[in-house]
């Protein structure tokens, strides 16, 4: 057995969304993020429901290999999610999105800590530093607020 200390790197932000919490998290889905986040396309969910709950599993394209999601606390009346996502032999990560009522809308606070599992993940650990982070979650809030005030995805340029 070999036991060596993680490289990891976690990052959060909070977001500031133009919905109330129930609304926001019916749309932190595999499924419902299609109507939103241009480009997400899952290849297959493993559901009860058909939507996002606990023990979910998906799966989306990834490098060398498809990454596994599975949703492992899903808490409507607390606004909270938590996931996993593993991409074999590059990272594996854990997801949170806690989301609180301010004002009229939201905040979404928004927390990924990605794990090393070999070379591949080392370069995407370094890669993935504080302003990398910032920008993808400022895009990410644009894009959930255009849909939550117009119910229409912002497509990207080109898209």
């Amino acid at each position: 057995m070999r036991v060596t200390k993680p490289n990891r790197v976690t990052r959060t932000f909070t977001q500031q969304l133009v919905a109330e919490p129930e609304e926001v998290f019916t749309v932190l889905c595999p499924v419902r993020e299609t109507d939103w986040l241009d480009g997400w396309d899952p290849l297959v969910v493993f559901s009860q429901s058909g939507v996002a709950e606990p023990d979910c599993v998906f799966l989306t394209e990834a490098r060398p290999s498809n990454a596994i999601w599975y949703i492992t606390r899903h808490e409507p009346s607390h606004g909270f999610v938590e996931m996993i996502k593993i991409i074999p032999t590059v990272t594996a990560c854990k997801l949170t999105f806690q989301l609180r009522p301010v004002g009229g809308g939201s905040e979404a606070t928004i927390t990924y800590a990605h794990t090393s599992l070999g070379s591949e993940g080392d370069s995407f650990v370094a890669s993935f530093t504080e302003e990398h982070y910032r920008q993808f979650m400022r895009d990410w809030e644009v894009r959930i607020n255009h849909y939550l005030s117009h119910g229409s995805i912002l497509r990207t340029a080109g898209g």
